[in-house]
């Protein structure tokens, strides 16, 4: 599906008018947020969330989040409880997403949460992704506008490259602060960090005053982003490399000898919204393979390891 004239938007109010319209058309439109770009659709609306799916080639046991402009508007949609409005008060809107049971009567398509009596959701705290949401005035589902388990996009030029063709519009919104997916809790039952993301474990925890249960491989898949192989360049990644070999590029970290360098300062903030834009990059050199250098395992470094080993891991 490549016969659609992708339109490029700016982030204005004559846009944001034009991608609510496409959305309550049915159609897909990519939208900026603060971590990656998001392949936006009605989460209402069966069709569209279908076409999210087949536009990504996403496997439909892969549940999506669904993005709101307010608390509000969450609290019509899941049951909210006490811990949930802790995480909201002190992190919302920001790269965040909580997991929590779905209200029978919040009329999203069940396509959204794979079947599961949970929803993810968030509130970006992106402008441009706000100012749309404000417009539209309903819940947009939306996973990141690439092809299912390759490099997230974190520009409108990486959505282009994966999706140009097969969705309505992308809004051009420039490059994404944070650079990593939001970290997702989940709020079912104890609280749970389901995938590691823009904000550290660490925070979360100093907010709700308890340590947060970890999530494993063998436990169910039950919010995005826990898939083993994702997050995947066409190049063999290896990591904890501390120099490349034959037909390999080299990502590093600190002050090291590479091709790209993901913080010369070794600043992880830095590490982090530049991770997909350097892998999309190298990926582009047609190297065999893209060697990483190690990057520290605390605060957003358990986030960017994340995303490489699931970049690394043996694909199907």
């Amino acid at each position: 599906m490549n016969d659609l004239t992708t339109e490029v938007l700016s982030p204005d109010a004559a846009s944001f008018t034009r991608a609510a319209a496409l959305w309550a058309d049915g159609g897909l439109v990519a939208l900026p947020t603060e971590t990656v770009y998001g392949l936006g659709a009605d989460a209402r609306n069966d069709l569209a969330v279908a076409r999210i799916f087949e536009a990504k080639g996403r496997p439909h046991f892969n549940p999506l989040i669904v993005h709101v402009v307010s608390v509000e508007h969450a609290r019509t949609l899941v049951i909210w409880n006490d811990l949930a409005d802790r995480l909201a008060s002190a992190f919302w809107p920001g790269p965040l997403t909580l997991v929590l049971p779905i209200r029978d009567q919040a009329g999203l398509s069940p396509l959204v949460t794979a079947g599961l009596r949970s929803l993810a959701i968030r509130m970006p705290a992106n402008d441009t992704a706000r100012g749309l949401l404000q417009t539209f005035g309903g819940p947009i589902a939306a996973p990141s506008a690439n092809p299912s388990g390759k490099i997230s996009p974190t520009s409108a030029e990486h959505v282009m490259a994966g999706l140009g063709g097969r969705i309505e519009a992308v809004v051009d919104g420039g490059t994404c602060d944070v650079g990593l997916e939001s970290t997702i809790v989940g709020l079912t039952d104890t609280p749970i960090l389901l995938r590691p993301g823009g904000l550290p474990k660490e925070a979360l925890e100093s907010a709700l005053g308890q340590p947060l249960a970890q999530h494993t491989a063998a436990d169910p898949l039950v919010a995005p982003g826990q898939m083993t192989s994702h997050y995947a360049p066409g190049a063999k990644v290896r990591l904890n490399a501390t120099q490349k070999e034959p037909d390999e590029v080299m990502l590093g970290f600190g002050n090291v000898d590479c091709d790209l360098n993901l913080s010369e300062a070794g600043d992880l903030r830095e590490a982090a919204a530049n991770l997909f834009h350097h892998l999309h990059a190298l990926d582009a050199t047609g190297a065999k393979g893209i060697a990483v250098a190690p990057v520290p395992n605390h605060g957003l470094g358990a986030a960017i390891n994340d995303r490489l080993q699931r970049a690394a891991a043996p694909r199907d």
